[in-house]
């Protein structure tokens, strides 16, 4: 069949999407606030808020590589149901939580309970669509989370300042429990699973790591870790430079850059271009991320142009990672077989939050010393750009020689 002839925007399809932005709504209603919540809450310091947010991320790191196996080995429905339950239940936990070891311990629930839901529904929605359309499929998929992104936050800084904490995790509430009706209406194809004998005899790393996609991990570890400062730090960022207005706005205009990349990254993988894209990708992020600790010394002097530099940093964030986010996908599954590719999805996203949890890490180590989180901007535009060489000189050479589209 013909490219133009293989249906992509199925009743399935549509559901995974709709059920995808409400998981994320719910999950961009807290992330801007939590910090905030700590901070003001607890007293805690950044560092201490850094260690408190990543394990949410370690925990899911830890529980995707055992989710892609599980996902390779069941039908992957089941599994991907479960999860979103179990992770919409979490959110109950957030109003509850009235001390430190309480909310750190939900948070590590939280973490496992996204790391398994994420990766079913990465793995899940490949079911879904036809293979020739992947990236673009990716893409369009990938819009859900951005256009949560573009209001989650928005509406959870705008009940912060005018409503409450409380207002805010019963919404969040609301929004995963929504996904999950939703989720129950999404339908597909049975998958071959191996038999039990072939795992017996293949339970080994390569099960619940694509070892192929070692070198492309690096990379997105690399991405990841500016990436987690970002989302965590920004709105804290934006206070210490002079702007206590407006947050909202920046991750709004960043996830309208995220959209407006998958209209035509998706298109540019499918076409034999992922390469390049995710070389021009890595570039605008790098320089856009080096752009922020410039802005605390350039907003003393010309505070208006500061704050448009600002705003026009998050569109091209939004555009260099939204280019990045389908094209890694792709590469990844392209690495694997048709029965791994839950395997190449849990390696694509174990390997993203590796480098979020180190950037919540060093974001917060750095930006309680003397540089702020100026320095931990500074670095995190660094390690893009150490991102950049390592894929030019390594990853792409070994991708063009391991590749494997099926």
């Amino acid at each position: 069949m013909t490219q133009s002839k293989e249906k992509l925007w199925t009743a399935s399809f549509i559901s995974i999407c709709v059920a995808n932005f409400m998981l994320f709504f719910a999950f961009y209603l807290l992330l801007p606030i939590l910090p905030l919540y700590l901070i003001e809450n607890f007293q805690a310091s950044k560092s201490l808020v850094g260690i408190i947010l990543s394990s949410y991320t370690i925990a899911a790191l830890l529980i995707r590589p055992m989710a892609g196996f599980l996902l390779d080995m069941f039908q992957r429905r089941p599994i991907y149901l479960l999860a979103y339950f179990l992770f919409s239940l979490c959110f109950i936990g957030y109003p509850l939580a009235n001390f430190l070891n309480f909310f750190l311990s939900l948070r590590i629930v939280h973490g496992l309970c996204f790391g398994m839901v994420s990766t079913a529904s990465n793995s899940f929605v490949i079911d879904i669509m036809p293979s020739s359309r992947r990236g673009e499929g990716l893409g369009y998929f990938g819009i859900a989370n951005n256009l949560a992104m573009s209001i989650g936050p928005m509406i959870s800084l705008f009940l912060h300042d005018y409503s409450s904490y409380q207002m805010i995790f019963f919404t969040s509430i609301a929004s995963s429990l929504i996904g999950f009706v939703v989720v129950l209406t999404v339908k597909a194809k049975k998958t071959t699973i191996p038999t039990i004998k072939k795992y017996k005899e293949a339970i080994v790393l390569d099960r619940f790591f694509l070892i192929k996609g070692t070198h492309a991990g690096i990379c997105l570890t690399l991405m990841g870790i500016p990436y987690g400062m970002l989302t965590t730090f920004i709105a804290i960022y934006g206070k210490e430079i002079g702007m206590y207005s407006g947050m909202g706005i920046f991750f709004t205009l960043m996830a309208i850059g995220l959209i407006f990349s998958r209209f035509f990254a998706g298109r540019m993988v499918d076409r034999g271009h992922l390469l390049k894209v995710i070389t021009v990708g890595t570039i605008v992020c790098t320089v856009s991320i080096f752009v922020l600790p410039a802005l605390k010394d350039l907003f003393l002097l010309q505070q208006n142009f500061s704050m448009i530099l600002f705003y026009v940093v998050a569109v091209f964030l939004g555009l260099g990672y939204g280019m990045l986010f389908p094209a890694y996908n792709t590469l990844f599954v392209n690495l694997a077989p048709h029965n791994r590719r839950a395997t190449a999805s849990s390696t694509f996203l174990t390997t993203w939050d590796v480098g979020i949890g180190l950037g919540l890490i060093i974001g917060g180590k750095l930006g309680d010393t003397h540089g702020g989180l100026s320095l931990s901007f500074l670095t995190g535009g660094l390690i893009a750009f150490s991102s950049l060489v390592y894929f030019i000189k390594i990853t792409a050479p070994h991708y063009k020689k391991n590749t494997i589209i099926t």
